[in-house]
């Protein structure tokens, strides 16, 4: 394929594209799900009923790991078969507070394609979370030197995409949103008149699924590194 003309400004996501991320919240999910120890919902079901209080608490309160340890004792405390003492919810929060102790993993060939890019094109960082632990997160993997700007979000929709145009002054002809995800990444920088590189990860949360609406401005890529063919 053809490269692009240059320079163009590449907006990059963060969580499971440049690093490891919802594994993390995987593996809490698994200990809380352990730990409720349901007699008669299976761990699908359980997660069904996550996603419920997740769905509807993140529109109030936002995303990260403390926000996901309160929507577990949200969800404890709805299923428990048990009385729910005190140290019952402390250990359930405990499953999302380790989830910052974990560390960084940076992707495969991540660090040697940003390398690549930040030499020929502009690159910001768009992530969506709690600022500080996004912040500590950026920090923390070492990235932060090949992006120009890193922007952090309550949540990414269409809006907080033209805001972030209209504040970097960006060419939307020649703005590309890169990233895992449909809901969050490739359908709303689409919907605003970007074009988008999705990069599928197995493990994005569901919540952050959607059916990608079909555009010409849409390329595909297996893995992060597939970038430098494209810019």
């Amino acid at each position: 394929m053809p490269r692009r003309p240059r320079p163009q400004h590449l907006v990059i996501d963060a969580d499971d594209t440049l690093w490891e991320n919802n594994v993390y919240f995987e593996k809490a999910f698994e200990e809380f799900v352990d730990y409720l120890a349901h007699s008669a919902l299976n761990p699908a079901e359980v997660r069904a009923v996550l996603d419920e209080i997740e769905r509807t608490n993140s529109k109030i309160h936002g995303y990260g790991s403390r926000n996901f340890g309160n929507n577990l004792r949200e969800c404890y405390q709805r299923l428990c078969q048990r009385q729910v003492w005190p140290r019952d919810l402390e250990m359930v929060m405990s499953f999302a507070e380790r989830i910052l102790e974990r560390p960084m993993e940076v992707l495969p060939g991540v660090p040697e394609t940003l390398a690549y890019l930040t030499s020929r094109h502009e690159l910001t960082l768009f992530t969506k979370g709690h600022p500080e632990e996004q912040k500590l997160k950026i920090e923390r993997s070492g990235l932060a030197r090949f992006f120009g700007h890193a922007a952090i979000v309550k949540e990414k929709d269409a809006a907080a995409y033209r805001n972030l145009e209209s504040e970097r002054n960006l060419d939307a002809g020649k703005t590309w949103m890169v990233g895992n995800s449909p809901k969050s990444d490739i359908n709303p920088a689409l919907e605003a008149g970007w074009r988008a590189v999705y990069v599928p990860h197995p493990r994005t949360w569901t919540l952050e699924h959607d059916e990608i609406r079909p555009s010409g401005r849409l390329w595909v890529i297996e893995k992060f590194d597939g970038l430098k063919a494209l810019f």
